[in-house]
C-alpha cells in the first residue's frame, strides 16, 4: 500500500516548487535593477542621499505592489484555485448577458493585459539570463563576444524542458532556488556591513525626498524601479499550478527578506565606494566567488523565466476554454495538480521570440526599457480588473473598492509614465506584440460568435427533424452515433448531411454539447445532464471549466451512470469542419475575416484535441460565410 504524503510535507514541497517557478523572475531582478537606477542615461548621481531614496522607493514598491496589492487582496480572488488575468475577467464579468459600454471597455482592457503577458513572457528569459551572463564582461573583458552566444545556448536548454512539465521543473529549480536566495542573503549582509546606516531607508521619507531633491530625473528613474515588482504578476497567474498558502509563505518566509537584503546590501556598497554603481550586484562577491556566481545567476535566470512561461500556458488554455484564441496542443504533464500543462506551439513562439530579442538588444540595460511598459500595464489591468471583481465576489462597496484600487492605480500610473519615456529605446516592443495577439484574441472570439450566429440561423428546430424522422422510414443500423455541436438546442449540421448522403441512422444517437464555464472546474455530480428523448436520441449537456480538457471518451464514461453506457468500439463520432467564406456581409472587416480563416485552417484538429479515437471520426464539411 502506497504510503501518504503528510499534509505538512507536501505543502513545504509546494512552497519549494513556488520558490523555483513563482519567484525565479522576481528573485532575480537584484541582477540589473538597482544598476539600471544609476544609469547614465537617467542623470541621478551616486551619492548617499539618492542611494537612501532608491532603497526606500525599491523597500515600498515590494511592499505596498507584492506583499500588499498581490498577495493580500489579488490572490483572495481566485477563481475555485486558479489564477491569472483572464480568470479574473471571468470573476469579474461571469454575466455575459450583461451588456454596457463600461464593461466592454473593461474587457478590452482585460484581453489586452492578458496579451501583454506573452509580451512579458518574451522579454522576461530574455532579460534574465543576458543579464546573468554579462557577470562575465566583469570577470574579464576577453569573454564579452561570447555574452550572446552563451545567451542563446542557455535560452534553447530553457526552453527543451519545459515538456517535462512545471511540477517536475519545481522539484528540481526549487532547491536550486532556495540556495539562490540564500546566496542573496550572504551578499547582502555582507554589503550591510560596511555601511549599517542604509537600513533607515525604510523610512518613506527617504523616497520623498529622493523625489523632490532630483525633479523629472526622479520620475524618469521610476521606470527602473518598477524592475524590482517584474514577476509579480506572474505569481497570480501561476496560482492554479501551487495554490495560494505555499505562495504567500514563500514569499514572507523566504523570497522577501532575501531580496531586502540585497538590496540595501548594493546599496551599502555603493554608498562606500561610488563607483559600484556600475555593477553592484556582483561587485558584492569577493573576486574568488565569481566565476561560481556568475554560473548560479546564470541557472537563476534560467529559473527566472520559468514563471512567466508557466503563466503563458496557464493564460493560453484559459483563452482556448473561454473562445480567446483557437484549439492547439495542451499536455497535462501532473496528475496531482490540474493546473500544471505543456503548449509545444507556445513554448515554441516563446523560445524563438527571446532568441530573436537576445540577438536584436545585444544587452540587458538595452532590454530594460522594453520590460517596464509591459509589466505596468499589465498591473494596471489586473487593478482596475479587480475592482469589479471585488464588488462582485464580495460585496464591496464602491467607496471601498476605489479607496483601495485608486492606491495601486497611483502608484502603476506613475510606474507607466516613467517607462513610457523609454517607448522609442525598446518599450515598442511589447505594445506591438501585445497589439497583435490582441487582435488575434478579438478577431477568434467575434469570429466564433459570428460563425456560431449563421450556424444557428440554418439550424433545423430538432422537433421539426423528428417529425420529419417519423415519416421518411429511415433506415436504423446498429451501433452508437454521436454528433457533436455547439448549440444544445437544435439539430446539429452534421447530422443532417449524414442523413442527407448516407440515408441511415444508427440505432443509438447522442447529440453531445461541450458548454466551456466560467469556473475553472466543474464537480463530476453538475458536469453532465442527460435527456432522453424519442426514438432512440439523447441530449447530452456537458459543462467544463475554462482550466479542463475537453476528453470526450471520459466523458462518456460518466454517461453510463445516467443510463446511456456508450461502447466506443461500437461508436462513431460525426464532426462537421467548416470552411470560412469571407464575404461583404455585416459581420468583420474582410482582413479580419481572412485572419480568421487562417486561424481556423490551423487550428489543432478536433480529433485530437477531444482526444477522439481516429478510426471512429466521419467528418462532415461544409461552407459557412462570414
Amino acid at each position: 500500500m502506497k504510503k501518504e504524503t503528510p499534509k505538512g510535507t507536501y505543502l513545504a514541497g509546494l512552497m519549494v516548487g513556488a520558490v523555483g517557478v513563482v519567484y525565479g523572475d522576481i528573485g532575480t531582478s537584484p541582477l540589473y535593477a538597482l544598476r539600471e537606477c544609476f544609469d547614465k542615461t537617467h542623470g541621478v548621481e551616486a551619492t548617499t542621499a539618492n542611494v537612501m531614496g532608491l532603497l526606500s522607493l525599491i523597500f515600498w514598491s515590494l511592499v505596498m505592489i507584492v506583499s500588499v496589492k498581490y498577495l493580500c487582496f489579488v490572490l483572495k480572488a481566485d477563481n475555485k484555485g486558479e489564477g491569472g488575468i483572464l480568470s479574473l475577467l471571468a470573476l469579474a464579468f461571469s454575466d455575459t448577458s450583461a451588456q454596457s459600454k463600461t464593461r466592454t471597455a473593461v474587457l478590452i482592457f482585460g484581453i489586452f493585459g492578458a496579451a501583454l503577458l506573452y509580451g512579458d513572457g518574451m522579454i522576461t528569459p530574455a532579460i534574465s539570463v543576458l543579464s546573468a551572463v554579462e557577470g562575465l564582461e566583469i570577470a574579464t573583458e576577453s569573454m564579452k563576444p561570447f555574452v550572446i552566444p552563451v545567451t542563446i545556448v542557455v535560452l534553447l536548454g530553457l526552453f527543451s524542458t519545459q515538456r517535462f512539465g512545471t511540477g517536475r521543473v519545481g522539484k528540481i529549480f526549487g532547491p536550486v532556488m532556495l540556495v539562490w536566495f540564500l546566496t542573496l542573503s550572504v551578499l547582502g549582509v555582507r554589503g550591510i556591513l560596511l555601511a549599517p546606516e542604509v537600513l533607515w531607508a525604510v523610512n518613506p521619507w527617504n523616497a520623498v525626498h529622493f523625489i523632490f531633491a532630483n525633479g523629472f530625473q526622479a520620475f524618469v528613474v521610476l521606470g527602473a524601479v518598477v524592475l524590482v515588482v517584474t514577476g509579480a504578476e506572474a505569481l497570480y497567474a501561476d496560482l492554479g499550478h501551487f495554490g495560494a498558502k505555499p505562495i504567500r509563505a514563500a514569499w514572507f518566509v523566504c523570497v522577501l527578506p532575501a531580496l531586502l537584503l540585497n538590496y540595501f546590501g548594493q546599496g551599502a556598497l555603493i554608498i562606500s565606494d561610488p563607483s559600484a554603481h556600475f555593477n553592484p550586484f556582483y561587485m558584492l562577491a569577493p573576486k574568488w566567488a565569481l566565476y561560481p556566481l556568475v554560473a548560479l545567476s546564470t541557472v537563476a535566470a534560467v529559473i527566472a523565466s520559468q514563471a512567466l512561461i508557466a503563466g503563458a500556458f496557464s493564460i493560453t488554455m484559459q483563452a482556448i476554454q473561454l473562445g480567446y484564441l483557437p484549439r492547439m496542443e495542451i499536455r497535462h504533464t501532473s496528475s496531482q495538480e490540474r493546473g500544471q500543462i505543456f503548449l509545444p506551439l507556445i513554448n515554441s513562439i516563446l523560445m524563438l521570440a527571446c532568441i530573436g530579442l537576445v540577438i536584436g538588444f545585444h544587452s540587458s540595460g538595452a532590454l530594460s526599457g522594453a520590460y517596464g511598459v509591459a509589466v505596468t500595464l499589465t498591473m494596471l489591468s489586473t487593478t482596475v480588473l479587480f475592482y469589479f471583481a471585488a464588488r462582485k465576489l464580495w460585496g464591496w462597496s464602491r467607496i471601498v473598492a476605489a479607496g483601495l484600487c485608486a492606491i495601486f492605480i497611483v502608484i502603476e500610473t506613475l510606474f507607466f509614465a516613467a517607462t513610457s519615456v523609454k517607448i522609442l529605446h525598446g518599450g515598442w516592443f511589447p505594445l506591438v506584440a501585445a497589439a497583435l495577439i490582441f487582435i488575434v484574441m478579438t478577431t477568434w472570439k467575434k469570429g466564433r460568435q459570428l460563425l456560431g450566429e449563421r450556424l444557428s440561423a440554418s439550424l433545423l428546430p430538432f422537433e421539426i427533424f423528428m417529425e420529419g424522422i417519423r415519416h421518411s422510414g429511415a433506415h436504423r443500423v446498429r451501433g452508437t452515433a454521436i454528433f457533436m455541436s455547439g448549440n444544445p438546442n437544435g439539430t446539429p449540421l452534421a447530422l443532417l448531411h449524414n442523413l442527407m448522403h448516407n440515408k441511415v441512422l444508427h440505432e443509438r444517437i447522442l447529440l453531445l454539447t461541450l458548454i466551456t464555464g466560467d469556473e475553472p472546474h466543474i464537480g463530476s455530480a453538475e458536469r453532465v445532464s442527460v435527456e432522453a428523448l424519442t426514438d432512440g436520441f439523447w441530449r447530452v449537456t456537458v459543462r467544463l471549466g475554462f482550466m479542463e480538457k475537453p476528453a470526450v471518451p471520459q466523458i462518456l464514461e460518466a454517461c453510463a451512470a445516467h443510463g446511456v453506457p456508450v461502447k466506443m468500439d461500437e461508436t462513431t463520432f460525426f464532426l462537421s469542419r467548416e470552411t470560412i467564406l469571407s464575404t461583404r456581409l455585416p459581420g468583420m472587416a474582410p482582413w479580419r475575416e481572412k485572419l480568421f480563416a487562417f486561424l481556423s485552417r490551423n487550428a489543432q484538429p478536433a480529433t485530437a484535441f477531444f482526444e477522439l479515437p481516429a478510426n471512429r471520426v466521419v467528418e462532415l464539411g461544409l461552407q459557412v460565410e462570414l
